[in-house]
């Protein structure tokens, strides 16, 4: 019966995001690429590290990194009202070139981890889960990816994007189902659990600045201003950052409380065991959800990190000289680091970008004499700023 009631609400749920009215509605295709982002392979990863080590707290930090998130969020939306309004200084022009630059670096960092993170969910339910093994497949799948990057372009592959948004959302909701029956049986049982924290506060404080990557994504409708009004944009991301909060709090309260402390090992498939013992049919799940959203995650921001060296260089590099950088950079991260120390360098960098895009907002809110505004966006800026400087990976 578990099985089933999973599986009828992951349909249930593809079947209402594919449905016309809701699939060509301009406010829901503005909200799904942000939200799809930020609930994507941070989903995946983050219930088994904030359990292990925040314990009970877990549901406390996860609304911690929400609120840091829609803070920095707040300043982008900021930033896009007075691009839109053309009222800005030269500071902010030039901060702006700054930070679109590191966004293209972010995302090189960013590629490694979804690719690393394919690699490691795609050997996980076979005799070959390792981490060399789960190496050589996202080496294999770099190479890939620059070779259709450089020879065909990634119009075909970006159509997965929409696919894969789709089943991954679907798949959530159904973990969520599974994840809230188990909590149900076990309340019943009287066996719910409030684990111990396993670091101190200043190792707490480092941990989360290095997990901020786990809620990043929502800045792309910063990016789909061409296709979009920024009013559109702006409204999309503030949807899909409330609607992450609310999936994250449930998923991590559920799992915090319900699961054993046992069943959460730390390496990155963490979840796909925890999750056998939820209900059978959950690890398949998940693994196809992974591999799909890794994919489209990689190729989307292969695509969006040459597209902006391009235009930041005015043509002098090319798309696909700038893919091969990137897949050059990912292929010696994938062999030399591991997916949480990947995790940490990708939160750092961008956080280095919040920084910047809060920057601009506090120097634009001070021309404007926006009082409260200036505060706000300077608290964004030296918190992003705090965070590239202590954020630490997981050990």
């Amino acid at each position: 019966m578990q099985n089933f009631l999973i599986l009828l609400t992951t349909v249930a749920t593809a079947a209402v995001l594919m449905h016309p009215r809701v699939a060509n509605a301009p406010l829901w295709r503005a909200t799904i690429t942000p939200l799809a982002s930020i609930i994507g392979s941070g989903f995946l990863v983050l219930g088994p590290i904030l359990k292990e080590n925040y314990g009970a707290y877990a549901p406390l930090i996860m609304l911690g990194l929400c609120a840091a998130a829609y803070l920095f969020g707040g300043a982008i939306r900021y930033n896009m009202a007075s691009l839109a309004a053309r009222t800005r200084g030269g500071t902010e022009r030039r901060l702006e070139t700054l930070a679109s630059w590191m966004l293209a670096f972010a995302y090189v960092i960013s590629v490694a981890y979804y690719i690393n993170l394919f690699g490691s969910f795609g050997v996980s339910l076979t005799t070959v889960d390792d981490a060399y093994h789960a190496r050589l497949l996202a080496s294999a799948l770099f190479v890939l990816i620059l070779l259709v990057g450089w020879t065909r372009g990634f119009a075909a592959m970006e159509r997965l994007e929409q696919i894969s948004v789709g089943i991954k959302l679907a798949i959530i909701m159904g973990l969520l189902c599974g994840l809230a029956l188990y909590f149900g049986e076990q309340a019943k049982a009287g066996a719910l659990s409030a684990p111990p924290p396993t670091l101190g506060l200043w190792g707490a404080i480092t941990l989360g600045f290095g997990l901020i990557v786990t809620v990043q994504g929502f800045e792309t409708s910063r990016y789909l201003t061409h296709v979009y009004d920024w009013r559109v944009c702006t409204r999309s991301m503030k949807i899909a950052q409330a609607s992450s909060t609310m999936i994250y709090m449930v998923y991590i309260a559920l799992l915090t409380y319900a699961l054993p402390a046992m069943a959460m090992p730390s390496d990155e498939t963490a979840i796909i065991d925890a999750m056998e013992i939820v209900a059978p049919i959950l690890p398949l799940l998940l693994v196809a959800a992974a591999l799909s959203a890794q994919l489209s995650a990689a190729v989307a921001d292969t695509s969006g990190s040459g597209g902006l060296v391009e235009e930041l260089t005015d043509g002098r590099i090319s798309p696909r000289q700038g893919y091969a950088v990137l897949v050059g950079i990912g292929l010696v991260l994938t062999w030399t680091t591991n997916v949480f120390q990947i995790i940490s360098y990708a939160s750092r960098a961008f956080a280095a970008y919040y920084a910047l895009q809060s920057a601009i907002a506090t120097v634009h809110s001070i021309r404007q004499r926006k009082t409260v505004r200036t505060g706000m966006y300077g608290v964004a800026t030296v918190l992003a700023g705090l965070i590239v400087l202590f954020g630490r990976p997981v050990e």
